[in-house]
């Protein structure tokens, strides 16, 4: 039996040959998918995994030696930013010749040393020193192996300081070992939500329904040909013989499906390692499989093949005639679309009455809709595809339009049943695709104009400073592009506006004049308070930006103000790219980053590079 479906399968005729290509192309795609899939899941990880020395810690996980034998390393890791690109920064002080190396270098750098990764390096030569390469004073003695990267655009550079220096620095600390364990297994490193949340949704979206693309495709070929196993069924086979012969053609087509699949998967994974899923790409090493990733796919996807295969010949086991001893059932009532319009009127009800207060009740509310929605889809389908064919029908104008009709409505369960899948998937595509169209609208429009893109502002909400360094104003005004500072004191409680976030800060009209798009001050007022102003300018939805806001006075002389700590720093620039860079590397080399700053100098309109990131990885995962 085996030779005999090997036989009818590879020299079967035109029709069987056919057969073959068809089967085996499906599978063939949904095997390439399938292993894309797998790959990128696999890719995700050896990210996370060249990343774990990010997050070392003094009480790290899988320390990379024996902290028994090390000389202690301190070190201080912050964020560094050009225009929207995240550049880590990592500042190294060792204690001896034993302190722990990071990976991805041959020794630690000495002050006035430092490494750079390959991408930043080129991005350091390609722009004036002024605008990024002051940031890091000293000479670059190498660049950081991959080992060290995520991916092959990241952008980290590895300062090393004095110890006497970095011991001083707010944030630093001492430790004897690296971290090697995924950045997902150490208490210190940021929850990696994002990964997770990708990887789960991948995992559901993606991965089940490649596989159920692939039985249903195996199905339908093993459907057709029901009919030529009735036949033998007549002229004596049994149903194991039968069985046995479908098994065995299903499994030729697999395999063939399973090695064409492999093909699309090598030839596809160059241009799938550039794609920035997470924001940034892969390396195409990084997009491998694991023995247990093609164990499954070759063996596994043809058994399954088979399985069924077996299982679609149930009527011919009943008897020889069993494919034409076919009854219709009931047709389907019309509660089935009981539950969709349930669910279709939850949501309306939320949009239309108002959504509910806090995020928690925001997903149950809107979650329990989509999903009851989506099951009242999956229930409703027989019966509207019964309605929607016997309308065809109905209104037929020529027979074939008339027997599609009446074949459709003769079975509206099967009929549906066939594209549930697809409907299920342009469901939640188009919701998806409106929520995240919506997220990145929003953002868009919060950018503050005109002015929102050319205003930067440096944060000290946290921890104010006790005063600006000196010269630091003087250096700001002086560069090329600069049109005016402001600095923003700590002001009362009762200066700040109810519900708008932290007190109120003090500034003098005088520099206020220097930025009209702050706001100016009451005629006759020689300090003014003005609200802490940040993404976009939007302050609880409320526009804080624009010349006719007019700022409140404060009853505090202008001497007194100068001696309080500073809260807000804002520099208003020309807009122009080599401008925002001068002022965010001046402001980098008077103010050292620490991991308490809120966010880098960045301009108003900016979004965080992490939360641009995070965007993008909705963007590219709808």
């Amino acid at each position: 039996m085996i030779r005999l479906g090997l036989r009818l399968s590879l020299a079967g005729g035109k029709d069987s040959a056919v057969r073959l290509a068809v089967t085996g192309a499906a599978v063939a795609l949904g095997v390439g998918l399938l292993l894309i899939t797998l790959a990128g899941i696999n890719a995700l990880h050896a990210q996370d995994r060249r990343s774990a020395w990010l997050y070392t810690s003094a009480h790290n996980v899988r320390p990379s030696a024996d902290e028994a034998t090390t000389d202690p390393l301190w070190g201080l890791v912050t964020v560094d930013q050009f225009g929207s690109q995240e550049i880590e920064r990592v500042d190294v002080a060792a204690t001896g010749p034993r302190s722990p190396v990071p990976p991805g270098i041959p020794r630690l750098p000495g002050p006035g040393e430092y490494y750079a990764s390959p991408a930043l390096t080129r991005l350091l030569r390609a722009t004036p020193a002024d605008e990024l390469a002051d940031r890091y004073p000293g000479t670059q003695i190498g660049t950081i192996g991959n080992a060290a990267l995520a991916s092959p655009d990241s952008l980290i550079v590895i300062v090393g300081r004095t110890v006497n220096d970095l011991s001083h620095t707010l944030g630093a600390g001492a430790v004897r070992s690296i971290e090697t364990a995924p950045r997902g297994s150490s208490p210190f490193a940021p929850h990696p939500g994002r990964i997770q949340l990708i990887l789960a949704v991948v995992a559901g979206a993606l991965l089940f329904p490649t596989l159920l693309f692939i039985a249903t495709a195996t199905r339908l070929a093993a459907a057709q040909r029901e009919q030529r196993f009735a036949v033998m069924r007549l002229v004596g086979a049994t149903p194991r013989q039968v069985s046995v012969i479908s098994a065995v053609e299903a499994v030729v087509a697999a395999v063939v499906g399973v090695a064409g699949g492999f093909a699309l998967f090598f030839l596809l994974r160059p241009p799938m390692a550039k794609v920035p899923f997470t924001g940034l790409p892969f390396f195409s090493a990084d997009l491998s499989l694991s023995a247990a990733d093609v164990g499954f796919a070759a063996v596994g996807i043809p058994i399954a093949a088979a399985v069924v295969a077996m299982l679609t010949l149930r009527r011919v086991k009943i008897s020889p005639l069993g494919v034409t001893r076919h009854v219709s059932g009931k047709p389907p009532r019309a509660w089935r679309v009981v539950p969709l319009l349930a669910g279709v009127c939850e949501l309306a009800h939320f949009v239309a009455v108002g959504r509910p207060n806090t995020t928690g009740q925001q997903i149950e509310a809107y979650g329990a809709g989509f999903l009851l929605t989506m099951v009242g889809l999956l229930i409703a389908g027989p019966w509207l595809t019964m309605v929607g064919s016997r309308l065809m029908a109905r209104r037929a104008n020529h027979p074939g339009a008339l027997i599609a009709g009446r074949r459709l409505s003769d079975n509206p369960r099967a009929a549906f049943r066939s594209v549930s899948g697809l409907i299920i998937a342009l469901f939640i595509t188009t919701t998806a695709l409106g929520v995240i169209t919506t997220v990145v609208s929003y953002h868009s429009a919060s950018t503050g104009g005109a002015a929102g893109r050319r205003l930067i502002t440096e944060d000290f909400v946290s921890q104010p400073l006790a005063a600006l360094p000196h010269g630091l104003v003087g250096r700001l005004a002086a560069t090329r592009g600069v049109r005016g500072v402001v600095v923003a004191h700590t002001g009362t409680a009762a200066a700040a506006k109810p519900g708008l976030g932290p007190a109120g800060g003090l500034v003098s009209c005088a520099d206020l004049a220097r930025i009209p798009a702050l706001g100016h001050c009451e005629p006759g007022a020689n300090v003014a308070t003005i609200p802490w102003i940040f993404g976009g300018g939007l302050t609880n939805g409320h526009s804080e930006l624009g010349t006719d806001k007019v700022r409140p006075a404060a009853t505090i002389p202008p001497a007194a103000v100068q001696v309080l700590p500073v809260r807000s720093l804002y520099v208003d620039t020309d807009g122009s790219t080599a401008a925002i860079e001068r002022v965010r590397t001046a402001l980098e080399i008077f103010l050292p980053r620490s991991p308490d700053t809120i966010t880098p100098p960045s301009t108003l309109s900016e979004i965080s590079p992490h939360a641009q990131q995070q965007l993008t990885g909705y963007q590219r995962l709808v």
